[in-house]
């Protein structure tokens, strides 16, 4: 077997036994996260949660989140991934059901807190098990094909939104404890999953043959050979500038983008006229272009092995976005840019989570990947809160939806910044 057939037949081998696995798992782990956008409407009605309540509550998922993603993915890095990320499952799972409990703010506030601490990890483990697993050259593909879940996760809950919500009545539930229970059930079963089907390590996976095994390990090894020098400490990592800018750049996106998707469906509901059903099939229809952005995204950053312009591009794209849905208010505006938006910022989720990888030492992926992440997360809990603020303070989302497009441009900026300082090819290495 030529050395191009082996790297193609390891390569599909693994994409094929991890990326449906890793798929499934982000995707309920995504719908578990937002699943309140959907329940919001009668849930804030009904318990009588004023719009900072739910921007506070919806925010501080992010807070336990981020104060446990490096303690959590240190312990996946001791006790592999199978184990670990099937226990995240198990317990986000039983959480994101108690969420149909909720009664009072406080309720709502701990059960919101008590959701991310057990989340946290999931995300920036399956980025350094994707690691251990594809090279360089393919790991662009392998994150947009995994993460392409967050996407579908839109498809899936505008599909069934509408029907769970419908079953309000039944067995004395109202139909958004029906959505909760429903959309947190899946996380459970697919723990003990993950516990029978995934591998640790290449070494451990018996549907690759010696050959495989052999090539994997040597590729991966010289691709890690070719990053930056381990730092002195894990921790060290931390502190060096680009990782410092990353960080910063996944703060100004990232936060943003869930304020204005956990309240979604009122949003559009507001600028388009639509029912809650044809909402739901317009958020649904944001998946599909979503899942689009992100495969091309990844696919011709790997193909041109440039990380920062398909970074800045869609950034920028989605700030025009943005600025779109706030300043022209017509219903058909309102829907293209919307399904435009999720393009981008799909598209910006594919190149984001590359840069990790290239700028540190695997030694040090783990704890960075999960600053970056957890760091960054401390945004999505500012934002959702300050703009629930805003949304009493204003009676409406247009102060909200106005400030976007800015977070958005400085994020693009650092990402601008970040390719001048960049290390050219011949300084690499020294």
């Amino acid at each position: 077997m030529s050395a191009e057939d082996l790297e193609r037949s390891t390569t599909r081998a693994v994409a094929w036994r991890i990326l449906p696995l890793i798929l499934l798992g982000y995707l309920v782990s995504y719908m578990d996260r937002v699943n309140i956008g959907f329940a919001a409407p009668t849930m804030n009605a009904q318990l009588g949660f004023t719009a900072s309540v739910y921007g506070f509550g919806g925010g501080l998922f992010f807070i336990s989140y981020a104060l446990l993603e490096i303690p959590s993915n240190l312990a996946l890095a001791r006790v592999g991934a199978r184990r670990w990320l099937a226990r995240i499952m198990v317990t986000w799972g039983v959480v994101a059901m108690s969420m149909a409990l909720v009664r009072t703010p406080w309720q709502f506030y701990l059960v919101r807190f008590l959701l991310g601490a057990a989340e946290a990890g999931f995300f920036p483990g399956v980025i350094y098990y994707l690691g251990l697993w594809f090279p360089q050259a393919w790991r662009g593909r392998a994150v947009s094909r995994f993460y392409i879940a967050a996407p579908l996760a839109s498809v899936v809950m505008g599909a069934v939104a509408g029907g769970l919500l419908g079953l309000d009545g039944r067995l004395g539930l109202h139909g958004w404890q029906w959505l909760l229970i429903a959309e947190g059930a899946p996380a459970v079963v697919l723990a003990f999953v993950f516990l029978r089907f995934l591998p640790d390590r290449p070494a451990d996976a018996a549907w690759l043959s010696a050959d495989q095994k052999a090539w994997l390990t040597a590729r991966i090894a010289a691709d890690n050979a070719a990053v930056a020098a381990p730092e002195r400490s894990q921790v060290a990592a931390l502190f060096r500038p680009a990782v410092i800018a990353i960080t910063a750049v996944n703060f100004l996106y990232l936060g943003p983008y869930y304020a204005f998707t956990l309240s979604a469906p009122t949003i559009l509901k507001e600028a388009t006229g639509l029912s809650a059903a044809g909402v739901g099939y317009l958020i649904a229809a944001g998946g599909i272009t979503g899942a689009v952005g992100m495969a091309v995204t990844g696919w011709s950053s790997d193909r041109l092995r440039e990380r920062y312009l398909h970074l800045a591009a869609p950034l920028v794209l989605a700030a025009a976005c943005f600025a779109l849905i706030a300043f022209v208010p017509r219903p058909g505006v309102a829907m293209a840019a919307y399904l435009a938006m999720m393009a981008c910022y799909f598209g910006i989720s594919a190149a984001f989570w590359l840069a990790p990888g290239e700028i540190v030492h695997p030694r040090a992926v783990a704890v960075t990947v999960a600053a970056i992440n957890g760091l960054g997360q401390v945004g999505s809990f500012l934002f959702p809160w300050l703009w629930g603020l805003a949304k009493d303070r204003t009676g409406g989302f247009h102060l909200g939806l106005s400030l976007l497009p800015l977070t958005f441009l400085a994020a693009a900026g650092i990402v601008l910044a970040l390719r001048q300082a960049r290390p050219r090819p011949a300084q690499r290495g020294r």
